[in-house]
């Protein structure tokens, strides 16, 4: 249990007020930031505009901050690192989905086609800036006393994610711990859910294609309906592996397509599926390749079908350090009090920030932008997706004040 969790005894000294408070000048200049990502997003590996404003904002604060040898995304170190006490990194995804923006009567809709802001990297986004600018502040008067690095990853949502790429590139270097916010239109705004252990799902991709011969659709019994065969690899698959592995690991396969055939008459020589694969545990994530191969297999012979499988490894799940996570906690209820943290559940979503888990402890903590009353329900990944702006602010609080705590309780390595 961290110090701030527990009762002050008497005589015992109170922990010191947090400095790092968001002046309001800056509250109105990172909304009109988010703003403008929002209006112009960009995919994976393209994301050269978020970089360059960025850039140039962090530069404009007197920082130096390092494209990555990807050529979009960056780092910032705030602070020089010692070697004696490794850096607490806040790291934050830059890209868009590509799907249409389908938000009305707000100015800040995209007006890239296609290209939508709908999972809130550009909050995230906001939000390490806006820290690195206050933690920046502090530093010139001296009170940041451990460095703190700023993350700006490319290509979160194009699997296996950009993170196993930032981290070749060096990212990780003097890293002792990371932590992260991802918004959750579930939570309210002022609020953040946390929980210690798997927060997110593992995510793979997979691809099946079944060949045969075709034929007449009136003689399905001289060749391999592969209509049929297509039907029973989307509805048996998962029931064969729901008897193949314990029920608890969450194992999930998804189809999101299904397409075979052109004629209403013909049976076709070839159908393909389409999905993905999740699961909320780790040892069942790593043996998931070899069970699902074997029963798209065992299915499609079934049926007489040939099967040419694509297994895509994504991302393992995201699995909260508790000392981190902790830190996050008391982070939050040193700004907000301790009712503004609620306990989260387990997402089947994927995040690739788990590979920095992999590397270094951390934690990621949902970030509530969901304005306090709102009766509408929006989710992630939806063209209509949009956040209430006071979020940003909350998510910089939580960010400064948790590099502040971390750098208090942190002891110098020998």
């Amino acid at each position: 249990m961290s110090r701030e969790s527990q009762t002050v005894l008497p005589g015992e000294p109170a922990e010191p007020a947090l400095p790092g408070k968001l002046p309001e000048h800056l509250r109105a200049e990172l909304i009109a930031f988010r703003r403008d990502l929002h209006m112009h997003p960009e995919l994976g590996h393209q994301e050269f505009r978020t970089t360059a404003a960025i850039k140039a904002r962090l530069e404009k604060a007197g920082l130096r901050p390092r494209v990555l040898a990807t050529g979009t995304g960056l780092i910032c170190d705030i602070g020089t690192w010692d070697r004696k006490r490794p850096m607490l990194a806040l790291r934050a995804d830059i890209d868009a989905l590509p799907i249409p923006d389908a938000k009305v009567g707000v100015p800040y809709r995209s007006t890239i086609p296609d290209r939508a802001h709908a999972c809130g990297h550009d909050v995230h986004t906001t939000t390490v800036l806006g820290t690195g600018l206050v933690l920046a502040q502090l530093h010139r008067q001296g009170l940041l006393p451990r460095p703190v690095r700023l993350l700006f990853q490319p290509a979160e949502e194009v699997l296996p994610g950009g993170a196993a790429e930032a981290i070749e590139s060096g990212v990780l270097d003097g890293v002792g711990q990371m932590i992260a916010v991802h918004c959750d239109p579930r939570v309210d705004a002022g609020k953040i859910g946390l929980r210690a252990g798997p927060i997110t799902s593992a995510c793979d991709r997979l691809e099946v294609a079944l060949s045969g011969p075709g034929g007449h659709t009136a003689r399905p019994h001289l060749t391999t309906d592969l209509v049929t065969a297509a039907a029973r690899v989307a509805t048996d698959v998962p029931a064969v592996l729901a008897r193949r592995i314990d029920s608890r690991s969450g194992l999930s396969v998804t189809w999101g397509r299904i397409e075979s055939g052109h004629a209403c008459n013909v049976i076709p020589m070839r159908a393909e599926l389409s999905g993905t694969i999740r699961c909320l545990d780790i040892n069942a994530w790593h043996d998931a390749p070899d069970l699902v191969h074997a029963a798209i297999d065992e299915v499609a012979t079934l049926h007489g079908a040939k099967s040419e499988i694509t297994y895509v490894r994504g991302v393992p799940p995201v699995v909260n350090d508790p000392v981190v996570t902790e830190l996050l906690r008391d982070a939050m209820a040193a700004r907000r009090g301790a009712h503004a943290v609620e306990d989260t559940e387990q997402s089947l979503g994927g995040e690739d920030f788990s590979w920095y888990l992999e590397r270094v402890p951390g934690a990621m903590a949902r970030l509530g932008v969901r304005t306090p009353g709102d009766a509408v329900k929006r989710d992630l990944h939806r063209g209509d997706f949009d956040v209430d702006e006071s979020a940003i602010a909350v998510g910089v609080e939580l960010f400064t004040a948790a590099a502040l705590l971390d750098a208090r309780r942190s002891r110098p390595v020998s």
